[in-house]
């Protein structure tokens, strides 16, 4: 496939490189009005351009990640040199039903939540679409799927899946930093503290992801009578752990929703 990214921030940047190192045999152009940081993928065989429309009448697939307000700006260029096109539009609170208006019935709109562990071909990349783009956004699908899992969802969802998948790297991240200041209270330095800290959250998901099984099955295969880690989860329960984590997930999708 022949993919053309518009917007070379951080989500952009991370689907070209999972692209690059695990979807093999794509040619991939990302565009920025700025590339002198993204400059470094031209090593990767990702094309860098300023130009929006740079070869686009060409792309299987044009993948929007950009803000909400460069929206309109952005296909004003681009609408009138392409025809027949999927359209995936990573844009936060642009509904299908708006961006099929705004780019007419001969492209294909497809929404998509990809987060910026695409990078390292472990995104949770939410799918959504309206049922006579099934057949465009199956391409879409098997791409995501190369670079994480992509479910696909009702479009309803994808705003709770932004807070899930996307907001959610960060609560993940700060669960390990809070894991390393720990680590480094029982008497690590801080690198060995985070370096256990992270590869034991990956240990966690890829046993989930493998065995497709519950987290309180995995928890009870290593809690004990009276062993020391039902205390640890019994006192971080009493101090609010789940229900702090369960209550910032529901606030974030209510700053979404305004």
């Amino acid at each position: 496939m022949k993919v053309h990214i518009i917007g070379g921030g951080n989500l952009g940047v991370s689907i070209a490189l999972g692209l690059a190192k695990f979807s093999q045999g794509h040619q991939i152009t990302i565009t920025r009005r700025n590339t002198a940081s993204i400059l470094y993928l031209q090593d990767l065989g990702i094309t860098v351009a300023t130009d929006n429309t740079l070869a686009i009448q060409e792309a299987d697939l044009i993948i929007l990640t950009i803000k909400p307000y460069q929206v309109d700006m952005v296909l004003t260029e681009i609408l009138p040199v392409i025809t027949n096109k999927t359209i995936a539009s990573a844009v936060s609170g642009l509904s299908i039903e708006n961006l099929q208006n705004k780019i007419g019935a001969s492209h294909s709109a497809i929404r998509i939540m990809p987060n910026i562990a695409a990078q390292f071909g472990a995104s949770a990349t939410c799918i959504a679409f309206n049922e006579k783009n099934k057949e465009a956004a199956q391409p879409v699908v098997q791409l995501f799927q190369d670079l994480g899992t992509a479910p696909i969802i009702d479009e309803k969802l994808m705003d709770a899946a932004t807070v899930l998948a996307a907001s959610g790297t960060a609560f993940a991240l700060r669960y390990i930093r809070a894991s390393m200041q720990a680590g480094i209270e029982i008497g690590f330095d801080w690198q060995t503290a985070l370096a256990i800290s992270a590869q034991t959250v990956k240990g966690a998901a890829e046993m989930l992801l493998e065995e497709k099984g519950h987290p309180e099955q995995l928890i009870d295969r290593v809690t004990t009578p009276q062993g020391c880690t039902i205390a640890g989860l019994n006192e971080m329960e009493m101090h609010g752990f789940s229900s702090s984590l369960i209550r910032g997930i529901k606030t974030s999708l209510k700053q979404i929703k305004g």
